[in-house]
């Protein structure tokens, strides 16, 4: 008996000494300025500055950046006649007012019987997130999208690679047209878009200043040529710029980690995400599970109600998939999100099934990553993601030739 008790604790120790002895990420530890290296060395740039570094990346032979097309584009992103019932902009949905003088739309969501409470806009109808902040997008007559997909941000859009959950759309000019006539979004077919815009001598002229006529093509033009400069800055930026004060040290250990861990193999390019489109959730879990037994002895005694991860977890993603959005080709496969400015464009998932961003973060660690992230490490990529949050550049444009 005494020999099989000896043979257990040889085990024991000799796991335990192997698992010590095993490399780990966490023992990689960066200067500021390799920190900054590296990320950049992973095309993690900042955002431009000035209206010149901006041009170099958004201006383009078919869609030419000018003053006048910039205004066009403004008026039109705000403009509710692009609208079946001249009810809804594209503002409606991509807020950019921190004053929000219409909320009409939120508040017929507000106070729906069927509105689903997680609905961030409750709590941030001020937010300049360029989003709703509902779990699913509303349109025309208060339409929900089919696929219950949550609404993706305008700000710094123009610097992804893709403009939809499935990555069909690779141009923010492209993605107006769509919207426009969307039933569920704007549902306004293109001639009435011309007809309405050709009965207004305002507009007729504004036209004639950025292009040669009045023409759907020519608002999807307009409209995208404002979209970008619709380019955000954050503390991030500064220190990429280097700044090392710009970001504070619990914030660089997050960066460390994301760098350690591997999200900036997804997560990458100057809006860190929307550059490619990749397999969500990478690992399947088909059994329920209880994540509060997966933190170390160290995050013992911290409230894990603050996660809410008592909910079951279901085989393929780990939350309820509302609407049944399966990704492209119906094989689960997503843009990946850009990341500036993401804590405020909650909630979070192609259906907004996550309310809160920690939870969000725990999640892909665990089914993008296999890693069961700690309280500690958790918090610590949550610093750093908010160091992303930033505001709209305030570019001064200036015209820089033929259009």
């Amino acid at each position: 008996m005494k020999f099989f008790v000896y043979v257990f604790i040889f085990i024991i120790l000799l796991v335990t000494t192997v698992a010590f002895l095993l490399p780990t990420k966490e023992k990689r530890q960066f200067s500021d300025d390799g920190l900054r290296t590296a990320a950049l060395s992973r095309n993690m740039s900042s955002t431009p500055a000035t209206y010149e570094e901006l041009l170099n990346l958004v201006d383009t032979p078919q869609n030419r950046m000018s003053k006048e097309k910039i205004d066009l584009g403004r008026d039109l992103y705000h403009e509710k006649m692009l609208s079946k019932d001249n009810d809804i902009s594209c503002a409606t949905c991509h807020v950019l007012s921190k004053d929000l003088k219409d909320k009409n739309i939120y508040l017929k969501a507000l106070t729906s019987k069927t509105n689903d409470k997680t609905d961030c806009v409750v709590c941030h109808l001020s937010d300049q997130s360029a989003t709703d902040r509902f779990e699913t997008s509303v349109g025309h007559g208060g339409a929900k999208n089919p696929f219950h997909l949550n609404t993706l941000t305008t700000l710094n859009a123009a610097l992804a690679k893709y403009q939809t959950w499935d990555g069909s759309v690779k141009t923010v000019e492209e993605q107006v047209g769509l919207s426009i006539q969307n039933p569920t979004q704007m549902n306004l077919s293109k001639e009435e878009v011309v007809k309405r815009l050709l009965l207004d001598a305002t507009y007729v002229k504004k036209f004639e200043l950025s292009f040669d006529k009045v023409s759907f093509e020519n608002v999807q033009k307009a409209i995208g040529a404002y979209l970008k400069t619709l380019i955000t800055r954050s503390d991030y930026d500064r220190f990429l710029d280097g700044d090392n004060n710009a970001i504070n040290t619990k914030a660089k250990k997050g960066l460390s980690h994301f760098l350690n861990f591997g999200c900036k193999g997804c997560h990458t390019g100057v809006t860190v995400g929307g550059q490619s489109i990749q397999k969500f959730p990478l690992r399947d879990y088909n059994s329920i599970v209880d994540v509060t037994n997966s933190f170390n002895e160290e995050d013992k005694g911290r409230e894990v109600s603050d996660f809410d991860f008592n909910a079951k977890m279901y085989h393929p993603f780990p939350f309820e998939n509302k609407g049944g959005f399966m990704g492209k080709d119906g094989e689960r496969l997503f843009r990946v999100p850009m990341l500036r400015n993401v804590t405020k464009t909650s909630p979070y998932f192609h259906n907004g099934a996550v309310a809160k961003l920690r939870e969000a973060v725990f999640l892909m660690g665990k089914h993008q990553l296999g890693m069961h992230l700690t309280y500690q490490q958790t918090d610590e990529i949550v610093e750093f993601l908010k160091s992303l949050e930033g505001d709209v550049v305030d570019y001064k444009v200036v015209n820089k030739g033929a259009l």
